[in-house]
């Protein structure tokens, strides 16, 4: 195996269900295409489209989006590139958390911006139903309880047929599971990165996606390991960083973004890359610094 005969469609990594949707273990993250800081269009556009597209050609049957991307870029290229959707394919999106400028964020989880937001979104995407809506990010003005049953009531009126969180505790997990179904929860986390390491094993408990993302972050003692496994296994430090996570639970559902068609292709061909147990035990054993050194 090589790095550049290593090839495999999303499909590979298996499938995973979210409430009552099924998909491949393997998705995509949308929030890169944009311009810098998250802010405005693309650079490239023609390329978004053709990454877009790609995705779905290589099995990608999950994308997940946010209406802050952009904002609304991101929604609005994955409908001019892919509408009508292909049988099978869900976009997930987020509200609650605005975008003002580049690398800025506001939080504004009220439950009237909430309504305004999933009617933006299923606009945007041109959908009548959004697959997997999730809370961007809890609202500290705004009890979390009434966010949560804004959106509650939007699926109930089927508007949105999946309800997921981003960006929570596990407190929040099992507040919002009093109110609604939960099918997912997207954290920050990676092999570099296992903050969140103890909510993943309790969403995996209890049959929960846990959806990492920035999933290929790591420091830089993370890389050299693995380097080292990557060497070995003639693939890229990416892909057996992204073969981790899927190894590391079932109920792990990554989503790297790229606006690169071959940097697409690379990530997807992680799908087909199986650790070896010695040498996934290696990498389990390695142990990131705390965060506040990063």
């Amino acid at each position: 195996m090589s790095t550049t005969t290593l090839t495999a469609a999303a499909g590979a990594a298996g499938k995973i269900r979210l409430g009552e949707l099924e998909v491949n273990r393997l998705g995509y993250g949308a929030m890169r295409l944009t311009g810098a800081g998250i802010w405005g269009p693309p650079a490239d556009r023609a390329a978004c489209l053709r990454t877009l597209r790609r995705a779905v050609e290589l099995g990608v049957q999950f994308i997940d989006t946010a209406d802050s991307y952009g904002p609304y870029v991101s929604e609005e290229l994955i409908a001019e590139a892919l509408y009508p959707y292909p049988q099978g394919l869900a976009i997930a999106t987020k509200g609650g958390w605005e975008r003002v400028g580049p690398g800025q964020w506001i939080h504004n989880a009220s439950p009237r911006h909430l309504e305004k937001a999933v009617e933006g979104s299923l606009r945007r995407l041109r959908l009548e139903r959004i697959e997997v809506y999730q809370l961007h990010v809890p609202d500290p003005a705004v009890s979390f309880e009434a966010s949560m049953e804004t959106l509650a009531r939007l699926r109930e009126q089927g508007k949105i047929r999946e309800l997921a969180l981003s960006n929570v505790t596990l407190e929040h997990l099992e507040r919002a599971r009093k109110i609604a179904p939960i099918v997912s929860v997207q954290n920050r986390y990676s092999f570099g990165d296992r903050e969140w390491d103890y909510l993943a094993a309790h969403c995996e408990r209890e049959k929960i996606a846990f959806i990492p993302w920035a999933p290929l972050g790591q420091v830089r003692e993370a890389s050299a390991e693995l380097e080292r496994v990557a060497q070995e296994l003639e693939a890229t430090p990416m892909q057996v960083g992204l073969a981790w996570l899927l190894r590391r639970s079932r109920w792990m559902l990554p989503i790297p973004g790229t606006a690169s068609v071959q940097h697409l292709e690379e990530n997807v061909a992680a799908a087909g890359l199986r650790l070896p147990e010695a040498a996934y035990r290696r990498l389990l054993a390695f142990q990131p610094p705390p965060a506040s050194l990063r």
